[in-house]
């Protein structure tokens, strides 16, 4: 269970006078629980500033964030095992030379063995569909099967978790399906921001931000309509 309690994030910014005090996300309340989350809204609406406030990403600056009562201010070592985070860039978080390179780093935690850890990191690529490229520079990698590396590499830890920040908007529509058809099976609870109304439409609920603040919150269909009335008065 994930919980808001009067979070919000506000930062100090330069002016002319000196400095003042802008608020990116308002102080929200939420239990997340639900298997398929979706946050949707404009760019710079604070979708991004709220999921990552989810893994600790972001420190709240008023209220708190708990994970399975673990404060993400205090205790976020363990809130980032048990929430694994995909970026929009996939180029933001893959670190090694090669893709099996890249998992078996993930998985150094729980797999000793350098044998066993590298079998295992080929199986887990094979699983994807990325056998194939596993030993390819990531330099040498298409966009989107950067972006099924990075995924892969996420779940390799074995998160109870996923947050994904936007993980179809740089793909092409071939990669954006098999990314969508990847989060849609997966047993963990997977919260993703996304303008892709129809990815958010598959969720269990789907929350609306406008102007770092929750304006909608509720099944699918009427927070998606919510939202494009926003977006089209």
């Amino acid at each position: 269970m994930i919980e808001l309690v009067e979070a919000g994030v506000a930062v100090e910014v330069p002016t002319s006078g000196g400095t003042a005090r802008r608020t990116l996300l308002e102080p929200t309340s939420l239990r997340l629980s639900e298997q398929r989350i979706a946050i949707i809204g404009a760019n710079g609406s604070g979708k991004s500033t709220l999921l990552r406030l989810l893994n600790g990403l972001v420190l709240p600056t008023s209220g708190r964030v708990l994970v399975d009562g673990l404060d993400v201010r205090t205790e976020g070592r363990q809130v980032r095992r048990r929430v694994g985070f995909v970026f929009t860039d996939p180029q933001a978080q893959l670190v090694l030379a090669t893709p099996v390179d890249d998992v078996e780093l993930s998985l150094r935690s729980r797999i000793t063995d350098r044998v066993a850890r590298r079998a295992e990191a080929l199986r887990l690529l094979n699983e994807r569909g990325l056998g194939e490229i596993a030993e390819q520079s990531v330099y040498d990698l298409s966009g989107g099967e950067r972006q099924l590396v990075a995924l892969t590499s996420v779940l390799a830890t074995e998160p109870a978790v996923l947050l994904a920040d936007e993980p179809t908007t740089l793909l092409d529509l071939r990669n954006r399906d098999r990314v969508q058809a990847i989060l849609a099976e997966l047993s963990q609870q997977v919260i993703v921001v996304t303008h892709d109304l129809e990815l958010a439409s598959t969720s269990d609920r789907v929350l609306v931000i406008d102007a770092g603040g929750v304006v909608a919150d509720g099944q699918p269909s009427t927070a998606i309509d919510a939202y494009l009335k926003l977006a089209r008065p």
